[in-house]
C-alpha cells in the first residue's frame, strides 16, 4: 500500500511538472526563433565561352593535307568566375580556365580545368566622394597589360599582341595593389610575381616587378573620347642563368627579361580603337659547363600594333537592329632590332552580335615572316562565336 502511494505521488508530480518543462522548451525555441541570423554571403558567378571553326588555307597545311585544307571545329575556352565576400573590406575571386588538352603528338586528350585567377582582394582604401579607392591582392592575379587590352580587342577573337608573342603570361601568382584615381582620371595598377606564369611553378629566386599607369584625361567629359586611355607600362624581371651551379665559374647573377611599352585606346561601341608600340630584352648566354667561355648576348624585340573595333549601324542615331560590325588589325613585331627580319599579323572580319551576350564572326587572319626571317606563312579562315553569362 505505501509503494502504491509512492508511485501515484511520483506520478502526480511528473504530471505538474510537464506544463513546466513544455513552456520552458517553447520559451527556448521561441528564443531561438527570434534570434538573429547570420546572411549567407552573396556568391556573384558568371562565365564566358568562346570557340570557333576554323579552316587553314596556307600552302604549308594543305600540303601536309594531301592538297586539302585542314579543317575543324574547336572550344578554345571556357572561364567560370566566382566572387564572393569574406568580411569586411575582403573579397575572393576564382576563375577557372577549361582548355583543350594535347599529348606531345597533338593527339585529343579532351579538355582540362585549370586556374586562371585565384586571389584574396581587402580594399584598404574605401571609395572616396571624389571617387580614390585602393585594394590590395594576393594569390594568382592580372599581370599589368594583357588584361587591360583585352578590355579593347575582343580575345574570343584572336589574343592580345602581348599575349600572343609571349612577352609575359596574362596571370602570374604574387602580390599587386590597384589604386582608382580621383574625378576618373585613371588607375595605377602594380605587380610583384613569380615571372613564370600560371601554367608553370617558380623556377628560380627572381621575382618580376610590373607597373601600369592607365590615364583618362577627359574622364568627366561628355562625347566620344571621354573613354580614351592612355596606358605607359614597365615589366622588369630575371632569369637564372644556365651556369647558376657552375662549380667553377657560377653566374648568380639574372639575366635581364625586361618588357615596356604603351597603349592607347578608345573605348565606345560605336568604334573602338587602339594602337601600341612595345619592346622585350632578352638576356641570354652561352659555353660550356666548367669553363671560361661563357658569353651573355642581350636580344631586343620591337612591337607596333593597331586595331579596330567598328559598329557602323550605331553611329548617328540609336538602332533596334541586331549589331553590325567589322573589325581589322595589324601586328608589326621585330624579334631582333640588329636584324631586318620581321613578322606582319593580320585580322579582318565581320562580327554579328545576335544578343547583348553573344556574338558570331567570320574573319580572316594572316601571319607571314618577311625580310629574311624564318618561319612559315600561315593563313586561316575562322567562324568565331563567343557567349557570355
Amino acid at each position: 500500500m505505501t509503494i502504491s502511494r509512492s508511485l501515484l505521488a511520483a506520478l502526480a508530480v511528473a504530471m505538474l511538472a510537464l506544463p513546466g518543462i513544455a513552456t520552458a522548451q517553447q520559451t527556448k525555441t521561441d528564443t531561438t526563433k527570434d534570434a538573429p541570423k547570420v546572411k549567407t554571403p552573396a556568391l556573384d558567378f558568371s562565365g564566358w565561352v568562346f570557340g570557333n571553326y576554323q579552316m587553314e588555307t596556307d600552302d604549308a597545311a594543305k600540303a601536309a593535307n594531301g592538297g586539302s585544307s585542314p579543317n575543324k571545329f574547336d572550344l578554345e575556352r571556357v572561364y567560370l568566375t566566382f566572387k564572393m565576400p569574406a568580411g569586411d573590406r575582403a573579397s575572393i575571386r576564382v576563375t577557372t580556365d577549361i582548355k583543350q588538352g594535347q599529348s606531345a603528338s597533338g593527339a585529343y586528350q579532351g579538355w582540362f580545368v585549370r586556374l586562371k585567377y585565384a586571389y584574396l582582394q581587402y580594399d584598404y582604401v574605401r571609395p572616396t566622394a571624389n571617387g580614390f579607392s585602393a585594394a590590395a591582392r594576393v594569390g594568382m592575379l592580372h599581370t599589368v597589360i594583357i588584361d587591360h587590352e583585352e578590355g579593347f580587342w575582343p580575345r574570343w577573337v584572336s589574343k592580345t599582341s602581348t599575349d600572343r608573342l609571349g612577352f609575359f603570361s596574362s596571370a602570374d601568382l604574387g602580390v599587386a595593389t590597384q589604386l582608382t584615381l580621383p574625378n576618373k582620371l585613371g588607375e595605377i595598377y602594380g605587380t610583384i610575381t613569380n615571372g613564370s606564369g600560371y601554367e608553370a611553378p617558380e623556377a628560380n629566386r627572381f621575382k618580376d616587378f610590373a607597373l601600369r599607369l592607365s590615364l583618362t584625361p577627359l574622364g568627366t567629359t561628355s562625347g566620344y573620347f571621354k573613354s580614351l586611355t592612355i596606358s605607359p607600362w614597365g615589366y622588369f624581371g630575371q632569369n637564372a642563368s644556365t651556369f647558376v651551379t657552375d662549380p667553377t665559374n657560377p653566374i648568380s647573377s639574372g639575366l635581364a627579361k625586361n618588357r615596356y611599352g604603351v597603349f592607347a585606346g578608345i573605348k565606345d561601341r560605336r568604334a573602338t580603337l587602339g594602337a601600341e608600340w612595345a619592346e622585350k630584352k632578352d638576356d641570354s648566354d652561352a659555353g660550356s659547363p666548367s669553363s671560361l667561355d661563357q658569353v651573355v648576348t642581350s636580344t631586343t624585340g620591337k612591337l607596333y600594333d593597331a586595331f579596330a573595333v567598328l559598329r557602323p549601324l550605331e553611329w548617328g542615331q540609336q538602332t533596334k537592329v541586331p549589331s553590325l560590325g567589322i573589325l581589322a588589325r595589324y601586328d608589326h613585331f621585330t624579334p631582333d632590332n640588329t636584324s631586318s627580319g620581321y613578322q606582319e599579323f593580320l585580322v579582318g572580319g565581320v562580327f554579328w552580335d545576335i544578343t547583348p551576350k553573344t556574338s558570331f564572326s567570320v574573319d580572316y587572319q594572316k601571319t607571314t615572316p618577311k625580310n629574311g626571317m624564318t618561319g612559315t606563312p600561315t593563313e586561316l579562315w575562322y567562324l568565331h562565336w563567343q557567349v557570355l553569362f
